[in-house]
């Protein structure tokens, strides 16, 4: 009987997956995909009060099913304020912190928390998480006489005389915003947009951004020469707006807007967000990214959503 029980036992053993194995399945299946985005009418004004049952979404065109569904408006925001200091914005530089001082007083509240990065060739930071807009525009303000003497993020020796707008982008959400707990994260970059010394490209930038879940919004400062952009005015162009509309905001014209109507729907939409998610159909966690689309059932109103996600391959976790 003895023998009998020992076999029995071993042939258990052998039947049953291993403990890798089971951690491998755990963690593709419970992979919760989450967004954050807003919805707006044909006048482009936000809209509140929606349910799960407003909104169907999809994967690569295949149907997901939602698993969770929130309104985000009593969620605390975490901010960070990117200034380009580089020799094509350093004219603005007053005017950014113009810019910023309005945007803070339009945005931030007792709950919420920015932090404020001056960059060019090196990513400075001028003030750490506060809910203070004094404590964030007299760091911008120290800036112009004691830059050098400021914490560096991420330094590195390689970038020389350029602008780092990636590596600003992708340092401040890594250092600063990745591991905020239970918040809404937010990039607002004051620049032209114009790169040419990080280490990191936009790929980079924009998958930071989507893995984090953090939206990135512009106020764009180009200056024209001789009534027409320069290429370096139409790269910088275009980088602010795909890495607004791949991670679900939008960049504004600073300097032939009404920049306080702007910040206006800046903070309208910013406080009547939602919160959607979904266990992808797809368990092929290979590093590929998936498109997604979140659609409105009721006509006439648009999303604003990132493009969607990279897959984490979690097979050796």
């Amino acid at each position: 009987m003895r023998q009998i029980q020992v076999a029995l036992l071993a042939l258990v053993a052998l039947l049953a997956p291993s403990a890798t194995a089971q951690d491998a399945t755990f963690h593709t299946e419970v992979h919760l995909v989450t967004l954050t985005f807003s919805v707006h009418d044909a006048n482009g004004k936000a809209v509140p009060g929606l349910t799960e049952n407003d909104f169907h979404i999809t994967e690569d065109g295949v149907p997901q099913k939602i698993a969770s569904f929130s309104r985000e408006s009593e969620l605390p925001l975490k901010i960070g304020l990117l200034v380009d200091v580089s020799d094509s914005q350093s004219k603005f530089l007053k005017r950014h912190i113009q810019d910023v001082e309005a945007f803070l007083h339009e945005i931030l509240r007792p709950q919420d928390a920015a932090f404020a990065l001056c960059f060019g060739d090196h990513l400075r930071l001028t003030s750490d998480l506060t809910a203070s807009p004094a404590t964030i525009i007299d760091g911008l303000q120290r800036f112009d006489k004691h830059g050098d003497s400021l914490t560096e993020l991420n330094p590195d020796p390689t970038r020389s005389g350029g602008t780092a707008l990636f590596d600003a982008v992708h340092s401040s959400i890594q250092e600063k915003l990745a591991n905020a707990p239970a918040s809404r994260r937010v990039l607002i970059l004051f620049t032209d947009g114009e790169e040419n010394s990080s280490a990191h490209d936009e790929v980079d930038a924009i998958a930071a951004a989507q893995s984090a879940d953090t939206l990135i919004y512009a106020v764009r400062y180009t200056e024209i020469h001789h009534g027409k952009l320069s290429a370096a005015n139409r790269q910088g162009a275009a980088n602010l707006l795909h890495l607004t509309t791949q991670t679900g905001g939008i960049d504004f014209d600073g300097l032939h807007t009404n920049l306080s109507e702007a910040f206006h729907q800046i903070a309208e939409e910013l406080r009547s967000q939602y919160s959607i998610g979904y266990y992808s159909t797809n368990k092929n966690n290979d590093g590929s990214f998936r498109k997604v689309a979140i659609e409105s059932v009721q006509s006439g109103l648009a999303v604003r959503a990132r493009a969607g996600y990279y897959t984490r391959n979690q097979v050796n976790e």
